[in-house]
């Protein structure tokens, strides 16, 4: 672990069209879940050792006079580079005291996270949902644990994840389901999306968000490469001579698969367009000198 100067935090999203945030706030840089498909290894990045978890210094000051100095209010997003309950997050709290600034600050909050370790923080949430929108998002790729450990090596297993979901949930939280990345031939299977999609609806999760599909472009690409070379013989080359040097990588099978997820999300009662979910967690808060959400950002 190492500290980093950061100048802000809290900062303007160029559209709300991803889960309808406003802003963005990454306390941390660098992972060490070990997922094997992770864009932020991406060199566009520049996160150089990777798994080394980097600290933006002074960080809850910097938040705080961020999140002063904004005069409209709206949903913060956190977990897009970094996810916000990594390693290090249990030690420091960072997070937490970020949380604690959001509600002090009556801003909402959207989070990505694949760790239990959210559950910590029921308290903080619920306390932010009395006045502005809240979403989780619990990345879950894969039902089968044994699948989980090879691609998602160091997070917390499926079965806890969707333990998480239901903690949430059982406490008001709005949650659901990213189903993200599908990787073609690995888990892109009507078996395995349709298994995690019943599971979320038990579990009590209100969505489930997918993308069919993986992104792949230089170092991540190669060290993509690198652990199907480890886990999966031959399919590195199965990748080459479909998708070629693709930067997104779907199967055309997918269209399909898609559709048919979506007739049975419909059957059973849990969203997965994004304009629903948006206007489902954002548009209970009605438009007010607090939040400022206008009916127009609901689509």
């Amino acid at each position: 672990m190492q500290y980093i100067e950061a100048k802000n935090i809290v900062t303007k999203t160029k559209n709300n069209l991803w889960f309808g945030t406003d802003y963005n706030m990454n306390i941390y840089r660098g992972c060490t879940h070990g997922c094997i498909y992770c864009d932020s290894r991406s060199d566009c990045y520049r996160n150089e050792n990777f798994e080394n978890i980097k600290v933006k210094a002074h960080s809850l000051d910097i938040i705080s006079a961020n999140l002063r100095s904004k005069c409209t209010k709206g949903v913060i997003g956190t977990g897009a580079m970094s996810d916000p309950y990594n390693t290090v997050e249990q030690q420091l709290g960072l997070t937490r005291g970020a949380l604690e600034l959001v509600n002090d600050y009556r801003f909402g909050i959207a989070i990505s996270t694949k760790s239990s370790l959210i559950a910590r923080d029921v308290d903080v949430l619920k306390a932010i949902t009395k006045h502005s929108p809240v979403i989780c998002k619990v990345t879950i790729t894969t039902y089968d644990s044994d699948l989980c450990s090879i691609i998602e090596p160091n997070v917390s297993s499926t079965v806890k994840r969707l333990e998480t979901i239901a903690t949430l949930a059982q406490n008001g939280i709005y949650c659901g389901v990213l189903l993200m990345p599908l990787l073609p031939f690995i888990n892109d299977n009507r078996e395995n999306v349709f298994a995690i999609l019943h599971a979320a609806k038990s579990a009590g999760a209100s969505f489930v968000y997918p993308y069919f599909g993986v992104t792949l472009r230089d170092s991540q690409r190669k060290y993509f490469y690198d652990r199907l070379d480890e886990h999966f013989p031959n399919m590195k080359q199965r990748y080459i001579s479909t998708f070629g040097d693709s930067y997104a990588c779907q199967q055309y099978s997918t269209t399909i698969l898609y559709r048919d997820m979506e007739a049975e999300a419909h059957r059973i009662g849990i969203l997965c367009r994004m304009q629903d979910i948006i206007r489902d967690y954002r548009g209970r808060y009605q438009k007010n000198d607090d939040t400022k959400i206008c009916q127009q950002e609901l689509f």
